[in-house]
């Protein structure tokens, strides 16, 4: 986040902004499951991939005769581009909370969770963007976000479209852009609401298992309106 005559926001801020600490950590969790570092696991509950496996008792495979070692290759530089991004903190400590399988809420409450949650939060005080009591978003921090939608629409489609992107629609659109961008794993995870027919009186939402959509959002504060 820049402080200067601009303000660049980043998917967390965004999402933090708009629909509070659990929106901020829903990012994380789709910035965590891109990467192929975690996945759904019972209804409801998040897993990090290495411990599928080992919840499932799968042996690791057999190991081959190895080769003798082959001659040190020159030493060089890793190539950037090919290189993904460092995880930010809060993807870290939610990476971190998910030691053993959890859902979204207990993530949230994590210790580490709250840590990175409580830094972001500071640095948007800092910035102007977020009054503390109570905690709503100030009119610079609505303009960025009305700057923000304009220009990055809800995608259609996930094909095609980069991972900074992805996280961007998903800290502006929130349940809109899981249902375009991952939705197997948002449904399974529980991070959106499940959809349910009953017959002669059309759909019923009903809220993700193992802990439903609470949290708390920032309002708009000053007469500007609720929040998302």
């Amino acid at each position: 986040m820049s402080t200067g005559t601009s303000i660049r926001l980043r998917p967390y801020e965004v999402a933090l902004l708009r629909g509070g600490p659990r929106a901020a950590v829903t990012v994380a969790v789709v910035a965590l499951h891109l990467r192929g570092a975690i996945e759904a696991g019972r209804p409801g509950r998040l897993r990090t991939s290495e411990a599928s496996s080992e919840a499932a008792g799968q042996a690791p495979p057999p190991q081959a005769p190895q080769a003798p070692p082959a001659p040190p290759a020159p030493a060089s530089s890793p190539d950037p581009a090919s290189s993904p991004a460092p995880l930010p903190p809060l993807a870290e400590a939610v990476r971190a909370a998910l030691a053993r399988p959890a859902g979204l809420p207990q993530v949230r409450d994590h210790a580490d969770v709250r840590a990175a949650l409580a830094e972001l939060q500071a640095g948007l005080r800092a910035a102007g963007l977020l009054r503390a009591f109570p905690p709503h978003r100030t009119r610079t921090a609505r303009r960025a976000l009305d700057a923000l939608s304009a220009e990055h629409p809800l995608p259609t489609s996930r094909k095609g479209l980069p991972e900074s992107d992805a996280l961007m629609a998903v800290a502006l659109y929130g349940e809109p852009a899981l249902h375009v961008l991952v939705p197997r794993f948002a449904l399974r995870a529980g991070l959106i609401t499940r959809a349910e027919v009953t017959e002669g009186k059309g759909f019923h939402s009903r809220s993700p298992r193992g802990g439903g959509t609470g949290g708390t959002a920032y309002s708009c504060g000053g007469g500007g309106g609720g929040s998302d």
